[in-house]
């Protein structure tokens, strides 16, 4: 099945400038671009001059006849979510080529942020991006291939991890998973586990991305 280019839901600088910084992101199976964007107004608060952008994922869900996926987790073992993003990261690249060109900004002034499949996705692009990017917020995710991370990374930009802790979904050992993974490759990393949460972002975890956004971006 060929991906479709990306598009989505976008929120201008609240400032009215030409955006010195862009915020890509990421939703999770199932949804689409409109979920996510959402958080964009809360973050916006200490990046005026930011513009985020949500972008459907690439292939219609394959699972209900709705929503969108960047890749099938009909077979959801390891082996298979690491073909899924290696599959689908050529178009999110491209399409982050495309966005930093439109606004004529550097990989500096890029942050990834996602969600569950879409935390997978910025993980694994944010990554193995030539140059490092300003950060990656990962809510709810899976580090996936972290056997390859070592021979694959390119760049090391900083990373905040947030989990729920009752995820029935996404177990909350990720977490210490993926720092751990990340923290041997000598990545920037630091996380936050939102006590009671199930699959979904809470108030603390908006808040604590929305620090961490304001802090990479600080001085850019």
């Amino acid at each position: 099945m060929t991906p479709d280019a990306l598009d989505g839901p976008i929120l201008a600088p609240r400032s009215g400038v030409v955006a010195k910084q862009l915020v890509v992101l990421l939703h999770g199976v199932g949804a689409d671009g409109n979920d996510l964007i959402g958080l964009a107004p809360a973050f916006a608060e200490s990046l005026p001059d930011a513009a985020f952008l949500s972008p459907h994922a690439p292939f219609p869900y394959d699972m209900a006849p709705f929503g969108r996926q960047w890749f099938s987790i009909r077979d959801f073992g390891a082996e298979a979510r690491l073909d899924g993003v290696r599959a689908a990261a050529p178009t999110l690249d491209s399409f982050l080529d495309a966005i930093l060109a439109e606004y004529r900004l550097g990989l500096g002034a890029l942050a990834l942020v996602g969600f569950s499949q879409g935390a997978m996705m910025a993980l694994h692009t944010g990554l193995r991006r030539a140059e490092p990017i300003a950060g990656i917020l990962s809510y709810s995710g899976i580090m996936v291939g972290e056997d390859h991370l070592a021979q694959e990374i390119c760049s090391r930009p900083p990373v905040l991890l947030v989990h729920g802790e009752d995820d029935p979904l996404i177990p909350a050992a990720a977490l210490p998973a993926a720092t751990a993974a990340l923290e041997v490759n000598g990545i920037d990393v630091a996380s936050h586990l939102c006590p009671r949460l199930g699959h979904g972002i809470d108030e603390k975890g908006i808040a604590e991305g929305h620090a961490f956004l304001a802090r990479i971006f600080a001085g850019a």
